[in-house]
């Protein structure tokens, strides 16, 4: 192992409270046949709260046919992954995305048709459940192409108007571009907070990340040097991001009217977490539950018309 991926690995493995670790078990166990890995994240691990709150899982599979009985749900999760259901044990709930071990590999990446991946395995992550000792090793090396990919695109952006940007800034910048990239119903200083809220673990990845940037980035006394940078890297990675904005928004509207089909009380869950997050006093109509992706697709205009989702 790298630094970077030596890193990731004892992250990955800190204990977490033992009913997730039971709750991952449970979840794994419904897929015996493609179960590979549990990844656990989000704010329910950030703030360590976990009465009330929805937790938030991602179940790595072996492959979408072995997953799924369903020839919509592998089909569904190979179009537009990932797919995304609710899940409640001994008084927890939670909703998990599934990806294939391909496709969260390919995620990772700075080629991913979305920031979704890396944007939310570069913060921290915990592995509550894997199959066995490769499967553990693979997603280690996977979660450890997050951060790298995360750094390199903030930089490129940065370097268009600065020589230099801190460590902790070029972190901010990154997690905010990627907010950008989606559609999300979070505070507009979200992004700044979820650094500023572990600052010391930022400081520690910033180095052995910065050596797996494409960019071939360098840190000195906590500040990330942006001149010298081969200029063909930077055009290419900048005219990555007016396509990761527009596909990403996109996407984030497939994803939400598939789940009012794979996620029961899906235009509920929908209002429940915009309200949570940006105050926005959404009802949801009896009509929404009856049509439910014709009610998320009626929804989300006017919510971004609104500013609850950006």
């Amino acid at each position: 192992m790298n630094k970077l991926q030596t890193l990731v690995a004892e992250e990955l493995a800190r204990p977490v409270d033992p009913q997730v670790t039971a709750m991952a078990a449970a979840l794994a166990a419904d897929y015996p046949e493609a179960a590979r890995a549990v990844l656990f994240y989000g704010s329910c691990l950030r703030q360590r709260e976990l009465d009330g709150l929805m937790l938030d899982f991602y179940l790595i599979v072996s492959d979408y046919r072995d997953a799924y009985g369903s020839a919509w749900l592998t089909l569904a999760n190979r179009m537009v992954p990932p797919n995304v259901f609710p899940f409640e044990h001994e008084g927890l709930i939670a909703k998990y995305a599934v990806l294939s071990e391909a496709d969260f590999a390919r995620e990772a990446d700075r080629l991913a048709s979305t920031v979704s991946v890396w944007a939310r395995f570069a913060q921290p992550s915990r592995l509550v459940w894997a199959s066995d000792g490769d499967a553990r090793s693979r997603v280690v090396e996977t979660v450890a192409r997050a951060a790298p990919t995360l750094l390199n695109a903030a930089a490129a952006v940065a370097a268009e108007t600065q020589s230099s940007i801190t460590s902790l800034d070029l972190w901010r910048l990154g997690f905010r571009l990627t907010y950008d990239a989606e559609l999300r119903a979070e505070r507009t200083d979200r992004s700044t907070s979820i650094v500023d809220l572990d600052a010391d673990r930022y400081l520690l990845f910033t180095e052995p990340a910065l050596e797996h940037t494409p960019l071939a980035l360098c840190e000195r006394r906590g500040v990330v040097d942006l001149t010298g940078l081969d200029w063909r890297d930077l055009a290419w990675e900048r005219q990555l991001w007016p396509k990761r904005r527009w596909k990403g928004k996109a996407l984030t509207l497939l994803r939400l009217a598939k789940a009012t089909t794979t996620f029961a009380g899906g235009v509920d869950y929908l209002a429940w977490k915009i309200n949570r997050h940006a105050g926005a006093g959404i009802e949801v109509k009896p009509w929404m539950r009856r049509w439910p992706i014709l009610g998320a697709l009626t929804l989300l205009p006017r919510l971004w018309r609104g500013g609850a989702i950006r």
